[in-house]
This record gives C-alpha cells, structure tokens and sequence, in this order.
C-alpha cells in the first residue's frame, strides 16, 4: 500500500489517500475542505486513479470536499448508512464557509469490506461520536484508520448532536482489543498505537465509561 496524508482545513483534519501499487487504484479518506487541489495533484503525479471517497462519519470537517473531489474524479462517496443524511443535507455547526452536500453512493456496514487492487479495507463501525462512525482497518498492514472515535491519549466529542458517551465507551473496548502494535491514525492529531492507548482504553474497559 501506498500512503500519503496531509493535515487540511481550519480544524486540522488529517486527509488520507491510499493506493494499490500495482493497479494504480487509490482512495481518499475524509476530504476536508480545501482537499481537491492537493489530491488532484498528486493523483496526476502518480497515475493513480481515485475510486472511492470514504468518510469515517459525517462531519463537515471530515465531508467538506466530498462533493468537489468527486465531480473531478468520477470517484463514487462512501459513508456509513447512519450518517447519511449528514452529507446530503449538511448542517455544519461553527463552520467557517458553505458546506456543499454530497451523495454517497456506497453504503459501510459493519464487517465489509472495502477493496481496491490488492488492499483490503475492513469497516468497523464505532459509534459513539456520530451515530454512523466507522473506522477502517488494515490487518495486512497493521492500520487503523480511527476516524474521530479514537485519538492519541483521547476519543471524540460526545455531546454534539447524535453523540453518545455510552456507545464510544463500548467502541473504544472493541478497539482496545485489536492487536497491541497496530497503528492507529485518527482524523486529528498525531499517529498512536493500540499499545501505546491499552493503559487508559484498560481502564474504560473496567469501569465501562470514560475517564472523568
């Protein structure tokens, strides 16, 4: 797998595209807005080809360019069912421009699998900060691609609209579980591992709610 990320727009999102070597097949996790002139350059550098955008929830830092990325690339939009509307009929809160909506063509669901080339993506869904949060995981390469469920020493919001601290309490234990060297890159912030979170993901396991 080939991997390029950047951190894109007023909120610091952390913009992921990754690609097959072989077949030069690529796909765009969480286009932030301004993402397009960034991913369009380095898919023409490359040669690669865009077939998916996925968006780990529906936030308007995370969708932004959904839309705009798609129409340049004829790529098609994924997003778990239950965030759905959260593209089509935005409703961004504190964003600092119009959010376009978008119309995801794809839905995630729980133990599927996205695939593209030779690189399987499995779909985890992890609600809690959105209803719809999923996160991806690369068994082959030892990656998760966290989304906003879970970030280096922290997990997301849960008091914005659809948020619920229960549910992100009980993914973050299935996350606990995954394999201690996996790498985790959330949708903010900088990259972690399992291992490196165990110490407080053990405690959220044990007391079954969030550190105070």
């Amino acid at each position: 797998m080939e991997r390029l990320s950047r951190v894109v727009g007023p909120l610091a999102t952390n913009v992921h595209v990754l690609a097959d070597e072989r077949s030069r097949e690529a796909i765009a996790i969480d286009t932030a807005i301004p993402s397009l002139p960034w991913i369009a350059d380095e898919l023409a550098a490359r040669g690669w080809t865009l077939r998916l955008i996925v968006s780990t929830h529906g936030h308007w830092d995370h969708t932004g360019d959904n839309a705009r990325v798609s129409a340049a690339t004829g790529a098609e939009i994924a997003v778990h069912p239950l965030d759905r509307e959260a593209l089509v009929h935005p409703t961004p809160l504190w964003a600092p421009f119009e959010i376009p909506p978008s119309v995801p063509a794809v839905e995630l669901a729980e133990g599927g699998e996205i695939q593209f080339g030779e690189i399987r993506l499995r779909v985890l869904h992890t609600p809690g900060h959105t209803p719809g949060s999923v996160c991806l995981q690369s068994v082959d390469e030892g990656l998760l691609f966290s989304g906003d469920t879970l970030f280096a020493g922290g997990w997301g919001r849960v008091d914005l609209p659809g948020g619920s601290a229960e549910a992100i309490v009980e993914s973050l234990i299935r996350l606990s579980e995954l394999e201690p060297p996996t790498a985790v890159l959330p949708g903010h912030g900088g990259a972690t591992t399992i291992g490196r979170e165990r110490p407080w993901l053990d405690l959220v396991r044990e007391s079954g709610r969030l550190p105070a």
